[in-house]
């Protein structure tokens, strides 16, 4: 009987101590099923719209597209570029069914820290405590907030590519907005992560608007890291493989501009996502395109190939490959330049041959005019010459080898 009490006992003690380490975190594996870089908050004009200025006693429900499923979930909101506290008076999440409405009973209310509310500080980042809910790999989901206070100029990302319903008051729980305001942005909202199994990670696309998925389809994923994602979750080897879309309109390399420069925001937006195992850099056209029209904004290929070199450093030292990718040709776009496309090439020539990235994908290759590879095929070019089109992205996409991430590819 003391024999068998002991054991009881220490049974009842290896429980305690597994359910304390699962609440460390330590056997859980999260990674970001979606992800998106905040911009630099500036003070806007009053002529902006309500949206711009910011949020009082709104809900504002944002659509997100996931790359693999979980059957937990928590999100990240963001004040990283705030000058003040912001107060979330609730938070929800659901699968989302059409437009603005969820599907009936998926809706789940979040906490943090056991409240059902919280309040970001100035450059904080706070995580929901986890819910349980079938998260679809592939599939859309409607996270709601509502601000009960003013907000002042709310983080954001510009380019959402889905709509974002903001109605009055607090309707965080409610099946459907029919009657919202929209808009293109998220608001505070920097990922959603799944509870997954070990073997699951995150690529995450780290560059600029074609990255960001300028100038695609609005509500239909054809930003090239969506349509990757497809493509990794289409194959059995790869179904285990997030990819969070890292990119900012008008991102530069060394310069800040339209978001901080990807040397300032390396830690924050792709480091130390949960589950990265890979990052695909595409950053440099907008420093080449000003660099060629502003004198003072003059960049060398030695100047962009230095700072890829430090992103890649960094990187590995967290263990982290990096895959090298190519400049996509931009003749005729505004900003072109000859010694600009010198610069291009330049840079590209050193991504194919340097050797220091663990992989290359060729996006140029995919993407030029065979008659002509400064610029985009003809029915790539959605009319700007910088930017591709739906058929463009998914010819980015089809032009990544699959193999780089299962080992069964020679860098």
């Amino acid at each position: 009987m003391k024999l068998r009490w002991t054991l009881i006992v220490v049974l009842a003690q290896a429980g305690a101590v597994t359910m304390l380490h699962a609440q460390k975190g330590g056997p859980e594996h999260w990674v970001a099923t979606w992800t998106t870089a905040q911009l630099l908050v500036r003070t806007p004009p009053p002529a902006q719209t309500v949206a711009a200025r910011g949020f009082y006693q709104q809900t504002v429900r944002m659509i997100v597209r996931t790359s693999i499923g979980g059957k937990r979930l928590r999100i990240r909101l963001s004040n990283s570029f705030g000058s003040a506290p912001v107060s979330v008076g609730a938070a929800h999440v659901a699968i989302r069914s059409k437009d603005s409405a969820i599907v009936p009973g998926s809706d789940r209310p979040l906490s943090f820290n056991g409240q059902t509310g919280c309040t970001i500080g100035p450059g904080a980042v706070l995580l929901s405590d986890p819910v349980d809910l079938d998260v679809p790999p592939l599939g859309d989901l409607a996270v709601s907030l509502y601000f009960p206070g003013e907000t002042g100029p709310p983080a954001t990302h510009a380019t959402a590519l889905h709509r974002t319903y903001v109605v009055e008051g607090d309707s965080t729980g409610q099946a459907a907005m029919p009657d919202a305001t929209t808009t293109q942005s998220y608001y505070y909202l920097a990922d959603v992560e799944v509870l997954a199994p070990a073997d699951a990670a995150l690529i995450v696309a780290f560059g600029d608007s074609i990255t960001d998925g300028a100038r695609s389809t609005t509500e239909t994923n054809h930003s090239w890291p969506a349509l990757l994602a497809a493509r990794l979750g289409a194959n059995k080897a790869t179904a285990r493989l997030a990819v969070g879309n890292m990119g900012i309109g008008g991102n530069r390399l060394l310069r800040d501009g339209s978001g901080a420069s990807a040397l300032a925001r390396l830690d924050r937006d792709a480091l130390s996502q949960p589950g990265v195992k890979w990052l695909m850099l595409l950053e440099g056209i907008n420093d080449i395109g000003h660099g060629a029209t502003v004198p003072e904004e003059a960049v060398s290929a030695g100047d962009l190939i230095g700072a890829y070199r430090q992103i890649i450093e960094r990187a590995h030292a967290q263990g982290i490959k990096v895959i090298g990718c190519t400049l996509t040709p931009y003749e005729g776009a505004n900003y072109y330049r000859e010694n600009g496309e010198a610069i291009r090439e330049a840079l590209n020539n050193w991504i194919r041959t340097s050797g220091a990235f663990d992989a290359v994908v060729d996006f140029e290759a995919a993407a030029r005019d065979r008659d002509n590879p400064k610029r985009f095929r003809a029915e790539f070019d959605p009319g700007d010459h910088l930017h591709p089109n739906d058929d463009g992205y998914q010819a980015m996409a089809d032009a990544v080898d699959l193999a780089i991430f299962t080992g069964k590819r020679a860098k």
